[in-house]
């Protein structure tokens, strides 16, 4: 039987129902990106910031140390989170399942990548990989990309509706109705065969590098002080 938690993941505890029902099909995962720089930035990090911010995901992964944070279990949608009104805290609202792309098929696990679409986090390490894609298998996420290789980032273009239909992976720009412009034109055979060649081993929490704040990039937007440096406020954020 399939974890609803990923085993190697770290917890953090999501303060808020993301609503919504699986509505059964084909099972699915959706890749997006923070626009955020993964020298930076550690995975638990970005998901305490997404759940203040009141957003979730099911995991946030840094592919540069390998690190995995898990906010929500595979059988919780991900409600209201990949076509979120623009400037909205999901908190408020409702979420109708039956038009919500995060509520279709058995699963649809939502994998939030810290980095840019601008620039495929394939062309970098990909530590923690295999752990990674070997939990989506287990719960029968097909490892194929039904919509072809997700575009460059220049802006959404939504696979068409019998790809998406049909379960595998899509990055967020190839979602109907989702505004993301990432993961970018990522190597999907390279990911994918993550898996099997056992690539990416995550990091021991002992070896990896200390990871400091950066300034906020567009997915999670936030306050700046007059001289450009990040606030206390900001800083305790993290």
């Amino acid at each position: 039987m399939a974890n609803a938690w990923m085993p190697e993941a770290g917890r953090v505890k999501c303060t808020f129902a993301a609503g919504g029902r699986f509505l059964g099909g084909a099972p699915r995962a959706v890749w997006r990106t923070t626009e955020t720089d993964p020298r930076v930035l550690s995975a638990r990090s970005v998901a305490q910031r997404l759940d203040g911010d009141g957003h979730s995901a099911h995991l946030v992964w840094n592919p540069l140390h390998g690190d995995v944070a898990q906010l929500l279990p595979a059988t919780a949608p991900a409600g209201g989170q990949l076509c979120p009104p623009p400037g909205t805290d999901s908190r408020s609202v409702p979420v109708d399942a039956s038009a919500d792309p995060a509520c279709e098929g058995r699963i649809c696990l939502i994998i939030v990548v810290i980095g840019r679409a601008d620039e495929p986090f394939t062309d970098g390490p990909l530590a923690g990989a295999g752990a990674l894609l070997r939990w989506l298998d287990s719960w029968g996420v097909p490892p194929c990309w039904p919509g072809g290789t997700p575009p460059p980032a220049t802006g959404p273009r939504p696979a068409p509706a019998e790809a998406w239909s049909r379960g595998g992976h899509f990055g967020a720009s190839q979602v109907p109705g989702c505004p993301d412009r990432g993961p970018g034109a990522i190597d999907t055979g390279l990911l994918l065969g993550s898996a099997s060649a056992g690539a990416g081993s995550a990091a021991p929490p002992s070896v990896r590098p200390l990871l400091t704040p950066a300034l906020p990039a567009p997915l999670y937007p936030a306050e700046h002080s007059d001289n450009g440096a990040p606030p206390s406020s900001y800083a305790a954020r993290y």
